[in-house]
């Protein structure tokens, strides 16, 4: 939709002091936002022709205008600068956060989620590494309970998973240790994929005679290495929904989707590197007037890849966000590959 010059610039400008308080945008402010270089009806005449091609909106008997969900996808598309950076006190401020977070990854994007919450003032979805061929690195099993044991998983990519298992009978000493070394010799280093129910009978009959009463924990195993390849997903500072009050509507549909695992996943999932802006008029199964969500993949090393992404209003200030959303997945990715924001490998 080609549109000229000053309809470009008046659209930004309407953007921008929507953003600032929420309040429509009459010709007299947007003059005074000109500098009063353009008369107040020449922009009574621009906002006119917004409205008529559907770029802008006039709520209830307001003289004032406000983007509509057309104008704010033709601002994102083409107007919005997507070269701004943070500033460097920004990018200090960020670091230090990472600095003080646990390196373990479900720990980690739990933590950076509610990090850039707390920096932004959104809702913050932050997803753990997804891959088909995780495997899993290393098992400990140990006695937590008169019959039960609790199996320790380290991923391919450094996570740790814990599962517990309900036995018929007490573990006996050496027990716990011929367990692990079984699971390390059978389930290390597979794919779930590769992994067959012969396979995990094989392992338990090799715990020697009425191995098979061990076949719990050998299952509880393979159900760890199943979830390894799952990315966890971390949802952080849903009360800051009320910040910018949407419709009662909208605010129970936003809950909804809160609660949708699988759709948080597949709407925090971009398909390129580029930040994703996707507005709630655009969700048909959850549409969401007023609420957009930005996300952005990082890279945690080894091919492996995760999401982090923020939940706010349309008219957020995209300027602002999005270079902070894009600075933590580059501290994120770096943080779960082992490097630290200056590319260097951290100490053991």
């Amino acid at each position: 939709m080609p549109i000229d010059d000053r309809k470009q610039r008046v659209l930004r400008a309407i953007v921008s002091l929507y953003s600032d308080d929420g309040e429509p945008v009459g010709s007299g402010l947007l003059a005074e936002h000109f500098g009063r270089a353009v008369s107040s009806a020449t922009l009574r005449n621009e906002m006119a022709a917004l409205t008529k091609l559907g770029l802008l909106e006039q709520p209830h008997t307001s003289a004032g205008r406000v983007p509509s969900a057309k104008g704010y996808r033709y601002y994102i598309d083409n107007l919005l600068d997507t070269s701004l950076k943070l500033s460097e006190s920004e990018k200090r401020a960020a670091e230090q956060a990472f600095r003080e977070m646990d390196y373990d990854p479900e720990r980690l994007a739990q933590s950076a989620a509610r990090a850039l919450a707390d920096w932004t003032g959104y809702t913050v979805v932050a997803t753990t590494p997804k891959s088909e061929d995780m495997c899993i690195a290393h098992f400990e099993v140990m006695q937590v309970g008169r019959y039960t044991a609790a199996v320790l998983a380290v991923t391919g990519a450094g996570g740790v998973r814990t599962r517990t298992a309900k036995l018929d009978f007490e573990l006996r000493p050496g027990d716990a240790e011929r367990l692990a070394q079984t699971l390390n010799e059978h389930l290390t280093f597979r794919s779930a994929a590769d992994v067959s129910q012969p396979l995990l009978h094989a392992a338990a009959e090799g715990m020697g005679a009425g191995g098979a009463v061990f076949y719990p924990v050998i299952s509880a195993a393979y159900t760890l290495l199943k979830e390894a390849g799952r990315p966890n997903v971390y949802l952080e500072g849903q009360q800051n929904v009320l910040g910018y009050s949407p419709q009662e509507e909208c605010l129970r549909t936003l809950m909804e989707f809160f609660g949708d695992e699988e759709a948080v996943k597949r709407f925090i999932s971009p398909k390129s590197e580029r930040t994703t802006v996707l507005l709630g008029d655009e969700m048909p199964e959850y549409r969401m007037p007023g609420v957009c969500i930005l996300s952005k993949r990082y890279v945690a090393g080894g091919g492996l890849t995760g999401a982090i992404g923020i939940v706010g209003p349309t008219r957020m200030r995209y300027r602002e966000v999005i270079p902070r959303l894009e600075y933590f997945a580059l501290l994120l990715g770096q943080c779960m590959s082992g490097k630290t924001e200056h590319g260097q490998r951290q100490e053991e």
